[in-house]
């Protein structure tokens, strides 16, 4: 009987990049993907010009993940190809339909879910994603709002789908989170920032330093 212990770390995922500097210093920090906001509404929107000219100087092994909220399929797939984008996040209340369509396309599709909200937890089943964003509803924007919630309603989730976690979080609360909820990446954009944007690499390195001290005892899908 094999009763060797094993330990696994979630991925990181560093969101809501503007800065060419910035990205590549989370890449080298160890973020596993780094994500771009194409939503007008957002601080951290970036246009398709700055986005490429970041995406093409980052390693080929950090996953370049695009957020989009109700956007067409059209209108993704140009950014997709035009930006050098390799995992789309749909944040807002897409369709199953639009999944599907982008799952034919070769795309690593990430949909958001909300704890409190709609789509709720309980409409995953409805889509076909890789895998699913959890954070809690609430705010005013779909994501990035900094509000912490109760990360353990997340866990019976996680048994079942492949789960990022975000929503408040920090490399103060980031253990606890990961303790409560056990995922099996972690999205991060305001907790390491200093203005809406712009990121502040100490505590991007200090948050993905902590991550990589946590240890789960079950093996973790790969998302990015």
């Amino acid at each position: 009987m094999d009763t060797t212990k094993y330990s696994y770390t979630p991925q990181i995922k560093i969101c809501g990049l503007t800065n060419i500097d910035e990205a590549q210093a989370c890449a080298v920090a160890g973020a596993d993907a780094v994500g771009f906001i194409f939503f007008p509404k957002s601080p951290r929107n970036i246009d398709d010009d700055k986005a490429r000219s970041i995406i093409r100087t980052l390693p080929e092994k950090v996953q370049k993940v695009g957020v989009f909220v109700n956007e067409t399929f059209s209108n993704i797939m140009h950014k997709v190809d035009y930006c050098g984008l390799t995992v789309v996040q749909l944040h807002g209340q897409e369709a199953p339909d639009c999944v599907d369509e982008l799952c034919k396309k070769n795309i690593k599709v990430v949909k958001v879910l909300f704890s409190g909200g709609k789509p709720d937890l309980s409409n995953a089943s409805n889509y076909n994603a890789s895998a699913y964003l959890v954070e809690c509803a609430g705010g005013p924007l779909p994501g990035g709002n900094a509000m912490e919630w109760n990360w353990k309603t997340a866990k019976p989730f996680v048994e079942k789908y492949p789960m990022v976690l975000a929503g408040g979080l920090s490399a103060d609360n980031i253990t606890a989170a990961i303790n409560d909820s056990t995922p099996d990446a972690v999205d991060i954009s305001s907790g390491v920032e200093y203005k809406p944007g712009r990121k502040d690499l100490k505590k991007v390195t200090q948050f993905i330093n902590t991550v990589s001290a946590c240890k789960l005892d079950r093996k973790l899908r790969r998302i990015f």
